[in-house]
């Protein structure tokens, strides 16, 4: 974090020189003395815990960590100045969730202002008494709310959804806790399907979030409705790796990208099985980017998943390596290049082919520069020459995250995929027509 003239006099001062880590989010407190920002200890590392720190605005001295590993160890996110200057307000990743916490310029433990579901933008009012924000929950879609800092209950202030949601049967998460295959319980959720039945077995998707060090929020998003409406029962969970369950959890997935996780998702996995509503012989499995890895490391793991589909997945670390825009994420998390580590080689899907055998789709987009979508290409081809049943997608402008239009496309494959070895009910549409742009209304601007 630098300090420079608005004048262009002078040189620029570097104010967090001392921390060797990554340091950013500046925000200078309400009378100017003071700036708060997010510090990350470890270079090369960017899942390294997110600390709130403060330092005098005008000097590079005596930067002072209101947060640390040894106490309140989950990520910082977004934060704000009390309009006094006392203290500071910042949002966290917790246990699915992204509370607001107040914490003092002398720290300690933060203290829990906020929390409802996942908050997407917040701002508190000028007089400090209000939190205004944007809140989703799996079965809540977006909508602005506002709740007292002092406490109480949130008023809702729009509408946007009201239609949405008294049309569509849009189902809220339920929560377990397994035990992993470390110390840790693993949080997950599981989301029934629309119209849900007691007594009724259903088929189920597992989806493996990517990252790896992220977590799955409650929040609504497509993946959590789009499948139960057809009839699917999602779960989705945090294994080892996830951020929001203390820094240890987090840092436990380097240097052990297909070991405890995997075991953890083994575990989860048995879990759902016993589920009196889950049909354990129709089980299914997802993942994007991370994800798409431990899509493509089952593969030569296990065969207890009828199909699976694996999207903008790593599968030959060693190539991956030498294509991706980010050389220092897997720099840091296996261990170094390819030739000075040797977890390329033992992480690597592509040495377990032999092994292939779970019908698989496989998407990628060729504007993918994070994990290139060459990458796909080698594991369909494997799929293919070891004969599995497989299909591969390749969208010609979609990078690691595609656009809304192509999302439309993604699911719909996926329901048609899905359908063929899990049973749920037919997509929408033919999935060759309608990547011809046929059998589908148009869009608004054609």
């Amino acid at each position: 974090v630098w300090r420079v003239s608005v004048e262009g006099e002078g040189s620029a001062i570097n104010l967090t020189d001392a921390n060797d880590g990554w340091d950013g989010a500046p925000l200078v407190s309400p009378e100017g003395a003071l700036l708060a920002y997010v510090s990350q200890q470890t270079p090369g590392f960017e899942a390294d815990l997110r600390r709130l720190a403060v330092i005098d605005a005008g000097t590079s001295d005596g930067a002072r960590y209101l947060t640390e590993r040894d106490g309140f160890d989950d990520m910082v996110d977004d934060l704000r100045w009390a309009p006094d200057g006392s203290a500071l307000y910042f949002q966290a990743s917790v246990k699915g969730r992204t509370p607001i916490y107040r914490i003092g310029l002398e720290g300690g433990e933060p203290a829990l202002v906020l929390q409802h579901g996942q908050l997407g933008g917040w701002e508190l009012t000028p007089d400090g008494e209000t939190i205004v924000y944007v809140r989703r929950t799996v079965g809540e879609p977006p909508e602005l709310f506002a709740a007292p800092v002092a406490g109480g209950e949130p008023r809702r202030l729009t509408h946007f959804n009201a239609e949405l949601e008294a049309e569509v049967d849009i189902r809220p998460a339920e929560e377990l806790w397994v035990p992993g295959d470390g110390d840790d319980d693993v949080h997950v959720f599981v989301v029934k399907p629309h119209g849900f039945q007691e007594g009724r077995r259903y088929p189920l998707i597992l989806n493996v979030h990517g990252g790896p060090q992220s977590q799955w929020t409650d929040a609504y998003r497509g993946d959590w409705q789009v499948y139960p409406g057809k009839g699917y029962v999602v779960a989705f969970c945090n294994p080892t790796g996830s951020t929001g369950y203390g820094q240890v959890f987090t840092d436990g997935i380097s240097r052990d990208w297909g070991g405890r996780v995997y075991r953890d998702l083994m575990k989860v996995t048995d879990a759902l099985e016993e589920l009196p509503y889950v049909d354990p012989e129709r089980m299914g499995a997802m993942g994007w980017s991370y994800g798409g890895y431990m899509m493509m490391w089952m593969q030569g793991h296990t065969d207890r998943f009828a199909c699976q589909v694996a999207m903008m997945g790593l599968y030959d670390l060693r190539s991956f390596y030498g294509a991706t825009e980010e050389l220092w994420f897997p720099e840091y998390d296996l261990g170094g290049s390819p030739w000075t580590s040797g977890d390329y080689e033992k992480w690597s899907p592509s040495n377990h082919v032999r092994d292939f055998k779970t019908p698989a789709l496989v998407i990628t987009g060729e504007l993918d520069y994070r994990v290139p979508y060459t990458q796909s290409l080698q594991y369909f081809t494997a799929l293919q020459k070891q004969g599995v049943p497989s299909r591969l997608v390749v969208m010609p402008t979609a990078g690691h995250w595609p656009g809304w239009r192509e999302m439309i496309f993604y699911y719909n494959a996926h329901l048609d995929w899905f359908a063929r070895y899990l049973g749920g009910e037919p997509a929408p549409y033919d999935v060759i027509e309608h990547a011809r742009r046929r059998g589908i209304p148009p869009a608004e601007d054609e």
